[in-house]
């Protein structure tokens, strides 16, 4: 049996690790994670496409997990998606892209204005152009809080994460958290990624006065050019993805199919994996079920 663990080469060479499972010969689809997480974040995820006859590649983009940090700090949403194009331009045949709120942003980055014709569809997990400044504010504030300090043990860093998501039931820290943190030489708990990642985010932030509303930038500009197949899903109680920011989406981009998950935040894979796992898994099969090796 082949390693599904993997080292794929992003943007200039830059390493990008990545946990593959299915079929090699399988229909690709490559999963891009948030802000913060890392590949394990699709774990259920990975185990239903392969299932289903896809050859899933779930990555730790750039700064994250087992991923090469950037030297240089290159972490803006054009960097992401440079990877992203360089991974599937390195495949057999055009991937299907999913990608949640960062991975999304880089996937509607990467088609709409570095390189469009690299995917062949692309879902977007809870995030569009047009973001809620609070939400914005909340996210952005839990990864900076402890970035630096980090965490005296697992215990700290799992209650921390239990008072961001107060609708899931507390726990104390679980085997899975330790692939979320490293313990350094001083004997302290820090989170799997690069902290630059976050200093960017806010610097990026301060400089544009309000960093929440990249609808009518960029973003919005390039989601407007997406011609490939769309589907947005939405948490039905995201603080970042409200209503109006759907409208405005499904108004640049027509042709997108749409969900709402019920019950789901912004975490929307953790929330209601299940809901999600159906969502993603109808879509993709309406859209490459004749593509799917058997």
């Amino acid at each position: 049996m082949s390693n599904p663990h993997v080292t794929l080469s992003g943007h200039s060479g830059h390493a990008i690790a990545a946990l593959t499972e299915g079929p090699e010969q399988g229909f690709p689809v490559l999963l891009a994670h948030g802000g913060g997480q890392t590949k394990r974040a699709w774990k259920q995820v990975t185990a239903m496409l392969a299932r289903h006859g896809f050859r899933a590649i779930a990555l730790d983009l750039r700064g994250h997990g087992d991923s090469a940090w950037a030297d240089d700090g290159a972490y803006d949403i054009v960097d992401f998606a440079g990877d992203l194009v360089a991974i599937a331009g390195s495949l057999d045949r055009k991937p299907a892209l999913i990608g949640a709120s960062l991975g999304g942003l880089a996937g509607i980055m990467a088609e709409g204005e570095v390189a469009p014709g690299s995917f062949a569809s692309l879902t977007l997990v809870d995030i569009t152009p047009q973001m809620e400044a609070g939400g914005v504010t909340r996210v952005v504030g839990f990864m900076a809080a402890h970035a630096r300090e980090g965490f005296a043990s697992p215990d700290e860093a799992a209650r921390v994460i239990s008072e961001y998501l107060p609708h899931r039931p507390s726990r104390k820290a679980s085997s899975g958290l330790a692939h979320y943190l490293r313990q350094k030489s001083d004997g302290r708990y820090y989170w799997h990624w690069d902290p630059a990642f976050i200093d960017g985010i806010m610097r990026r932030n301060a400089e544009r006065g309000d960093g929440s509303d990249y609808g009518r930038g960029e973003l919005g500009e390039a989601a407007a050019r997406l011609a490939l197949p769309v589907h947005l899903i939405r948490g039905g109680s995201s603080d970042l993805v409200s209503p109006e920011a759907v409208a405005h989406f499904r108004a640049l981009v027509p042709h997108a199919a749409y969900s709402d998950i019920a019950d789901a935040t912004h975490m929307v894979v953790g929330d209601q994996n299940d809901a999600f796992g159906d969502a993603i898994l109808d879509f993709l099969m309406r859209t490459h079920g004749t593509e799917i090796a058997a």
